[in-house]
This record gives C-alpha cells, structure tokens and sequence, in this order.
C-alpha cells in the first residue's frame, strides 16, 4: 500500500456523499469528503429546497440547507474530514488514484463520486435565484408539489417529455387545475405517458407556447404566457411553475475517467455501485437518472460506502 494515500475519497457532499461518509467513518476508513464551493454541489440540490416534507424523520418537515447541515455534522462527529474545494481533475489509470483540487494534489485507495445532477432551468424572467426560485417556483413535484402553498390552486408546468408528464399527473393530487406548456404541437413524450396527460380531467394542454415571465412578490401570483404562432400574449392566475425541462449530471470534471452513458450520467455494473474502472463507486442522481429523490441518494451512499468497505478489508487481507 501506498503510505501517503487515503483510504477513501468521496466526491460531493448532497445525502449521498454525506451518506457515503458516514458509512464509511464508522467502518473507520476516515474518509475525505470534498464538499465542492464554486461549483454549486456544496450540499447539493437540497441547499436551494425550503421545506422537504418527506425525508423520514421529519414529521414537521425540514429545510434542505438545515437537513444537509445534519448530514455534515453526523459525518464530521465520526471522523469524516470535509474539505470545501472542488476536484477540477481525476487519474484513474493507476491504483492508487489522483484527485487533483485547485488547493492540493492527494491519493486515494478508493473513491465514490457522489456529484449529484442539476435541474435544467430555463432562463425566464421572475424565475431566476434571488427572484421567485423556490417560491413557487421549482424543478420538482414530487419534492414540493404537496406543500400548502400549491393546494387547490393553478399550476404550470413547462415542457413535453416524460418527465413533464410525470409531473403534470402527480400535481393533479393537489391542485385545482394543472396547465402543461410546451413550445410544440405534440409532446416528446412516449405514447402511454401522452395519452394520459391528454385524458386527464385536471389537465389542459397549451400548445405552441412559452412562458415569458413569472410574476409575484414573495410567492408566484401569476404566469405570462406567449404563443408562439399567433405571437399573442396572456397572463393567467398561478400559485406555482414547475420546469421539467430534464436534468444534468455534474460529471464534466471526470473527463473519461469513469464511463459515461449517453445523457452523461456514470455508468454502474448492474446491481452494484461500481463503476467501469475497479475502485471507484458512485452513488445517488450522479447515477440515477430515475428516482432523484433525497432518501435513494442516501440510499446509494450507504450501498457504495458498504461495498468500498468489503473491498477494503479483502486488501487489507490480501484477497
């Protein structure tokens, strides 16, 4: 073994990662968990969340920065050091490997990229942060559609592929109305998901539009709403606005070093957190281009954590 290296690195610091260290401290592998700073992964997608309502535990609910603050300190109070510097670069053709940071250079034995994914937002006025982004404005139904603020009000959701489908349906739970807006005249969606968006009572379909703002003061009051073929704009009552524009995966940095499918999340050995190179791990929406939901990251970074550690105490024995 290398005496200057690390026993385990993990990369990211949302549920999985945070998960992941926790794991991995308590297995007594002292980990190093590099947090991210400039590239928005510190905490993950939950750090812009307000209020998560269904993380077990919580029956009152938690807020996403005070939650992930939980995370941090459980997995410091075992040992984990974080580090809040971004890795800019991996080498992985050799064990052990090389994580390169702006502020230092170090080895690991393994490592568990637990990166995350980001929502894709389109860049409409009123949705921006520091506007009306996570107030009343989000990139998922599923995480916030049941808060009280969109109960039994109109919603809209923008775009035109499952997802947007996924969302619209899962809204009608709670709202009076759901409105998909979809710049085309015929969904990107598969047929099954179509047609029941198209029959749903609660949901009215408006074509051939994008929406050009989001209005309000604290919360969203009201959604302008352009077509695109008569050019002619209107402004309806809205409670919330809800992009399903898709996802991407905060893999740039691994540059080759891992494989990738062809969305650009990390590819993993079915039923296993392994990735394509031996010794590196991922875990959480870094992966999973399905779920995205707080508790399966968590979920992830204790499968990956548990799995590093076998392998660990083979090598210790020399298997």
């Amino acid at each position: 073994m290398t005496v200057d290296a690390i026993k385990v690195a993990v990369i990211g610091s949302g549920p999985s990662g945070y998960s992941a260290a926790i794991y991995a401290a308590r297995a007594m592998l002292q980990p190093v968990l590099f947090a991210g700073f400039q590239s928005g992964i510190a905490g993950g997608q939950l750090m812009t969340t307000t209020d998560v309502e269904n993380y077990p535990g919580f029956s009152d609910g938690v807020s996403g920065p005070e939650l992930m603050d939980r995370m941090q300190k459980q997995a410091e109070k075992f040992g984990t050091k974080v580090l809040l510097e971004d890795v800019i670069s991996l080498d992985t053709s050799k064990r052990p490997f090389l994580i390169e940071t702006q502020e230092r250079t170090l080895y690991a034995h393994f490592i568990i990229i637990a990166t995350g994914a980001s929502a894709k937002r389109l860049d409409i006025k009123g949705t921006r942060d520091g506007e009306l982004w996570q107030k009343g404005v989000s990139a998922c139904a599923v995480c916030d559609g049941a808060m009280p603020l969109f109960r039994n009000k109109d919603l809209f959701v923008i775009g035109g592929g499952d997802s947007a489908m996924e969302e619209a349906l899962f809204l009608t739970r709670y709202a009076s109305r759901v409105f998909i807006v979809h710049r085309r005249d015929v969904f990107r969606a598969s047929k099954i998901m179509a047609d029941r968006v198209l029959h749903h009572p609660k949901i009215t379909v408006l074509w051939d539009s994008v929406v050009e703002e989001v209005l309000g003061d604290s919360v969203v009051r009201s959604i302008r709403i352009k077509n695109v073929k008569t050019d002619t704009a209107e402004i309806h009552p809205a409670a919330g606005v809800f992009f399903a524009v898709g996802h991407e995966p905060n893999t740039a940095f691994l540059n080759g070093a891992v494989q990738l499918d062809e969305l650009g999340y990390v590819r993993l050995i079915p039923g296993t957190n392994k990735t394509s190179v031996p010794g590196i791990f991922a875990a959480g929406d870094v992966h999973d281009r399905k779920f995205r939901q707080a508790i399966t990251a968590a979920a992830a970074g204790c499968m990956a954590s548990m799995e590093v550690e076998r392998e660990w105490s083979a090598m210790e024995m020399g298997g």
